[in-house]
């Protein structure tokens, strides 16, 4: 399998790590680290260097709670950084749901589109909707994630019923709705979206049953990095835990949840702590070669 994008086809035989990219001060764990074009391109080049195969840059924060972005602010965040990181030779992903703003990154040299929104965007008098967008691009790639609600509802009133099942039905049908315009399924990729509108309980359930996203024929992408129901499980407070101890005292978690997703099938893990997730990775994958040897 692979994953075709603008400029890059992505083996998925094997997991790929997604270097997280924060052009944000207001993101969950790390907002405001990369306030500078200087400082965002660094990380950038610190990710790759730590092992990153593919870049994911973000503009505005997606946290519960969040307040809208827009497009004008989200683009002067995000073009001067996604401008240097095109240069870098990987793929680059732009963590965004506007329509306006993923036309601009795609015309910017961008690979891959990764919504929080699976592309339900609609048209607007000066631009085409989310879907059109994509589609009309003759190759990028895009993720579709499940989202429950909106970012500044969905924990308010998370998902209630069988999750899987949801999540499941929501990810075909928004991936068929795209094939139908011209999308060639190698070009998505789909993510069942774990803390978007889901309990702890829930996103567990996710982890552990994630096989289950697998006869969809699509690549998964799974995003588990210091989210707060890795905070639930260890006790730090959760989604009320300090900034600093979300980034210092999840990362064990966060490397434990990306090699289990990836166990569970999944093709590419979205990772803030790419050197320790890419070691981990890489003990998991000598141990299945041993294994597959007999």
């Amino acid at each position: 399998m692979y994953w075709q994008t603008s400029r890059f086809q992505i083996d998925l035989t094997r997991p790929r790590v997604m270097g997280i990219v924060n052009i944000t001060p207001d993101s969950f764990s790390d907002g405001g680290l990369n306030a500078t074009t200087r400082d965002a391109v660094a990380c950038c080049e610190r990710l790759l260097a730590d092992g990153a195969h593919m870049l994911d840059l973000g503009a505005e924060s997606t946290r519960p709670g969040a307040p809208p972005l827009s497009r004008q602010q989200e683009l002067a965040r995000l073009l001067p950084v996604l401008c240097e990181a095109v240069k870098l030779g990987v793929p680059v992903s732009v963590d965004t749901y506007k329509p306006a703003v993923m036309r601009a990154a795609l015309d910017s040299g961008a690979d891959i589109i990764n919504d929080i929104w699976a592309l339900r965007q609609p048209a607007t008098p000066d631009c085409p909707s989310a879907q059109t967008v994509v589609a009309q691009h003759p190759q990028c790639g895009v993720c579709l994630m499940h989202m429950h609600r909106d970012p500044q509802t969905m924990q308010v009133r998370p998902m209630q019923g069988d999750v899987l099942s949801q999540v499941v039905e929501f990810l075909q049908q928004q991936s068929e709705y795209l094939q139908a315009l011209g999308v060639e399924k190698s070009r998505i990729v789909v993510d069942p979206g774990i803390g978007f509108g889901k309990s702890p309980e829930q996103n567990l359930h996710l982890l552990a049953h994630q096989r289950d996203l697998l006869p969809l024929g699509l690549g998964v992408l799974a995003g588990w990095s210091r989210k707060s129901t890795l905070g639930h499980i260890i006790g730090d407070g959760g989604a009320a835990a300090p900034r600093q101890l979300v980034a210092e005292g999840r990362l064990i978690p966060s490397v434990v949840a990306a090699v289990m997703a990836a166990q569970q099938g999944a093709h590419v893990v979205r990772v803030h702590d790419v050197r320790e997730t890419c070691q981990a990775l890489a003990v998991w994958q000598a141990v299945e070669s041993q294994r597959a040897e007999g």
